[in-house]
């Protein structure tokens, strides 16, 4: 059966169900993914288990997959334009070494694609003051600026938004921390759907894994897992040497009592054993099953950093061998750009037209 053709006139490769009673569309086999990771090359576990795996998982039922480099992201904080390079190759080479392809998804750098800046300003007129103001993110980053709070901080959520609606994206692989922005992006897609036409802007789904969206510090497991804001020992890093990643597991803290299991009680413990779960490929009741044999914790912590060990390796060898092509990682880089701005600019088209902006189609 021949499928309908899109806004744009080109063939559409998934069929549309009618949309729901939220404005939000169902599609039927393969969706359109995009998500956008910081450019630090301090990339930890939390980052690994909650986001890289999914964007890797992701390529194969993506239609496209797209992973966009937030470097403008970055910016809304104090930082050094130097170094903002050399982690932006750093977050590169690791998303490559984990499994993306630039092959079989597309990865670029969000200032390469001028189109997210554009689209960020006209959403900006369906974005409320007052919902900005209301963001866990900005609240808690512009406490801790000792200086300036950029007015970027307060407008991030409407960059972001403008990053996912540009591609018309169904799918957002996020954390559990995102959830507040994912929100506020699909509230924006509704409301100028309503104001300038439903068909418009494609409203998102994150999705959030069930186990592991929220991995936390080994040292304090009742705080997220960050080179930010948590402790060195507590944060492992994708990058650490076998020894070191040992070493920071097997002094975690845990929990009072000796059982193996999940609960409210237990952060320490129950951290443990999503990690364990997620790298062993099993789920945290059949860790908990398979750790009833055990002598106590200690066990539990050796068998957590083997397993970790085992899983990062692969991403840690395969860094070193393509972090230093600095010419590779830009050409996959500039690859991917062409491709994000042919999806990009007919989004930046349709919303310009429909909010009378610019010249008028012919």
């Amino acid at each position: 059966m021949e499928l309908p053709p899109t806004r744009r006139g080109s063939p559409e490769r998934r069929s549309r169900a009618p949309h729901g009673a939220d404005g939000s569309t169902t599609f039927v086999g393969l969706v359109r993914i995009f998500s956008g990771i910081q450019p630090t090359g301090r990339k930890h576990l939390g980052n690994y288990i909650g986001a890289i795996r999914q964007y890797v998982e992701g390529q194969d039922r993506g239609d496209p997959a797209i992973y966009c480099i937030v470097d403008l992201h970055a910016i809304t904080v104090a930082y050094d334009p130097s170094e903002l390079r050399e982690r932006l190759y750093d977050t590169t080479a690791i998303l490559i070494a984990a499994g993306l392809d630039p092959d079989r998804c597309v990865l670029f750098r969000q200032s390469d694609v001028h189109e997210h800046t554009e689209l960020c300003w006209l959403l900006s007129s369906v974005t409320a003051i007052g919902e900005l103001n209301r963001m866990h993110q900005f609240r808690d980053k512009s406490v801790a600026q000792r200086e300036l709070v950029s007015s970027g901080l307060l407008f991030y959520p409407v960059l972001q938004a403008a990053d996912v609606l540009a591609y018309r994206a169904h799918e957002v692989p996020v954390g559990e921390d995102q959830r507040e922005h994912l929100e506020l992006m699909r509230d924006v897609a509704r409301r100028f759907n309503a104001r300038y036409g439903r068909d418009i802007l494609v409203v998102p789904e994150h999705r959030i894994p069930e186990v592991g969206a929220r991995i936390m510090d080994l040292q304090e497991p009742t705080r997220k897992m960050s080179t930010t804001g948590g402790t060195e020992e507590g944060t492992v890093l994708v990058l650490d040497e076998p020894d070191t990643i040992e070493k920071k597991i097997k002094r975690a803290v845990t929990d009072s009592g000796t059982e193996i299991r999940r609960a409210a009680d237990k952060p320490g413990v129950t951290n443990l054993i999503d990690v364990l779960a997620v790298a062993r490929g099993v789920t945290p009741d059949a860790v908990e099953a398979d750790m009833q044999s055990a002598r106590g914790y200690g066990d539990l912590k050796g068998a957590v950093a083997e397993a970790v060990v085992g899983m990062l390796a692969p991403v840690r060898e395969r860094y070193a061998e393509i972090r230093d092509d600095q010419g590779r990682l830009e050409a996959i880089l500039a690859q991917g750009a062409e491709k994000a701005r042919a999806m990009a600019s007919e989004t930046l088209a349709d919303v310009r037209e429909a909010m009378g902006v610019g010249a008028p189609r012919r």
